[in-house]
């Protein structure tokens, strides 16, 4: 899966560290300068991740999420620009409103 199937959760797993339920974002799209496409594909993504929260979706599939502490994990291809760190940062409070955690992180392959 990918950041361009802005319907489909990519993957949905528990931290064991954690016991939080985690769904992953994969990002392997370059960040050019002209980022707007790019946000508009994020911005996708994210709300059908939501909506896969909010609806119960993620319970149905996935009955081993109850009662556990949601977070979304962006797994990034490249380095975000200042303009999606921006983005980032608006993004996590208004997600964190609805009590779903959002981080975003380099993939280090290795």
């Amino acid at each position: 899966m990918s950041l361009d199937q802005t319907n489909v959760v990519d993957a949905i797993g528990v931290d064991d560290a954690t016991g939080e339920l985690v769904l992953t974002i994969t990002d392997h799209l370059e960040w050019t300068g002209s980022d707007k496409e790019h946000l508009l594909l994020l911005q996708e993504k994210l709300n059908t991740y939501l909506g896969f929260v909010e609806s119960g979706e993620m319970l149905e599939t996935y009955p081993d999420a109850k009662g556990r502490a949601v977070l979304i994990d962006v797994v990034c291809k490249y380095l975000p620009s200042q303009h999606a760190q921006g983005f980032y940062n608006k993004v996590a409070q208004i997600v964190e409103g609805a009590g779903i955690k959002l981080q975003h992180r380099l993939f280090r392959a290795g």
